[in-house]
Parts: C-alpha cells; structure tokens; sequence
C-alpha cells in the first residue's frame, strides 16, 4: 500500500503544470544592445545577452559585446545579477539594479584585458500590448571599466519582466 501511495504521489508531482492563475516560467531571456562606454578610451559597442529567473526579483545572466573605440577592436563579456523593483509589470516602466564583473578587452592597450566590477541601473519599458510577449525596451547607466550608457530590446515575458 505504501509503495503504491508514494509511486501515486510521485507520478502526480511530475505529471503537474502551472495552474491558469500562475505565471508560466520562461526559462531564458534573450537581449540585444547597444552600449557606450567612456573612459580613458572610449568605445560604442553591440551585443547580446541572456537572462534567467532565479526567484521573482532577481535574474543573473551575461552580456558579450563587441565593437570599437580609441584603442582599436573592443569587447567585453559582463556576468551580472539584475534585481528588478517591479518584476509584475505592475507599473508600464520598471527600475533595476544590479552588479557583477566585466571583463574588457581592447586591441591596442596593453595589458590587452581587464577586468572590472559592474554596478548599474536602469528603467525597463511596456512590451507592445498588454496582453502580448514580445520585446520591452530598457535604458541603463552604470560603471565598470568607464561611465556606461545603454539601450537594450529585451525578450519580453507576459506579466513578468
């Protein structure tokens, strides 16, 4: 009897999806951007970047980017944690926060890499449509490895940033 009550239980646990009422959870967030960045050598760069849920506020993910500046070819790889202040689309633009390390390479600057730790902020928009998933803008400023200034296009999740 009790083997067959915990292979019941077992089975219906594995068997179980989200209720209507839930949000259904996206795995990746995918984004593209475009950022500047302004130190002792400048540079505007692109780049793509991923991001997952890690509970309701916060979603770690990484950027790499790539493009040019006073010291020639410039790239960079950013690994972050973003916390956002209204992760239920509560109000049309949210703010965020978050921090992590940079890592930034330059073609003429020796040494060639560097690494930095990332602090930053922003404000991210209204998908299109209330109801629709698609791509939310999102403006940053923050520091690491020179003052940064960003736009971004994130893949959006209904009811969730």
């Amino acid at each position: 009897m009790r083997r067959s009550m915990r292979a019941a239980l077992a089975a219906a646990g594995l068997l179980a999806g989200a209720l209507g009422a839930q949000t259904p959870q996206q795995a990746i967030q995918s984004e593209i951007r475009a950022d500047a960045i302004v130190s002792r050598w400048t540079a505007v760069q692109g780049g793509v970047g991923i991001s997952f849920p890690a509970g309701l506020y916060v979603r770690p993910g990484a950027v790499i980017a790539a493009g040019g500046g006073g010291k020639g070819f410039d790239s960079r790889l950013d690994v972050f944690a973003r916390f956002n202040l209204d992760p239920f689309r509560e109000n049309r633009w949210g703010l965020f926060g978050g921090g992590g390390i940079s890592g930034r390479y330059a073609g003429r600057d020796r040494p060639s890499s560097h690494a930095y730790l990332l602090v930053f902020a922003g404000l991210e928009g209204p998908l299109r449509g209330a109801s629709l998933a698609g791509w939310a803008p999102a403006f940053e400023i923050g520091l690491g490895g020179g003052a940064r200034i960003g736009f971004a296009l994130r893949q959006g999740i209904r009811g969730r940033r």
